[in-house]
């Protein structure tokens, strides 16, 4: 959206993300990603940690649940989304303000590590519920030109592209 700042983050989770529920039903997860610089200290010729970044992110109905499915504390990840800023008064009166991201898109960083991904459909995670196995993947319609049934490609290169 226009005015809106957005914000790329790769850090590591500091706790698991746990699944809540608005009054109205609404699955909602938040969790802190901690972004360390590394710092190359030129006396030692030794790479250091600088200073660390604590952002607090927030996500909302199914990318909650798949959030809370997939990711657990000390996972290393990738985070875009809209930092907002909001002010309050603490009960001493003083005034705060803090940073938050609404997260649009996560997932884990491949730097360190590998992943595999479990496409699902629209409708079947269902709120709260623990994953039981794959998740069933679509099955893409007769005119999609971009899908080639599994026994065509066995040994033979296709006739022509799907565009």
């Amino acid at each position: 959206m226009a005015g809106e700042t957005t914000l790329t983050l790769v850090g590591n989770l500091t706790t698991d993300p746990e699944l809540h529920y608005t009054p109205n039903g609404v699955a909602w997860t938040s969790f802190t990603v901690a972004s360390t610089t590394r710092v190359l200290d030129r006396q030692s010729g030794q790479w250091k940690d600088g200073d660390v970044m604590f952002l607090r992110c927030s996500a909302w109905r199914d990318l909650a649940d798949h959030i809370t499915d997939s990711l657990a504390k000390g996972t290393r990840v990738l985070v875009t989304g809209r930092l907002k800023q909001r002010s309050f008064e603490t009960k001493e009166g003083e005034k705060r303000t803090v940073f938050e991201l609404d997260v649009d898109e996560i997932g884990p960083s491949l730097r360190y590590a590998t992943a595999t991904v479990t496409r699902i459909t629209r409708g079947t995670a269902s709120p709260g519920a623990a994953p039981t196995g794959p998740r069933s993947v679509p099955t893409p319609p007769d005119d999609d030109p971009w899908s080639v049934p599994a026994d065509a490609t066995a040994g033979s290169t296709p006739t022509r592209p799907p565009f």
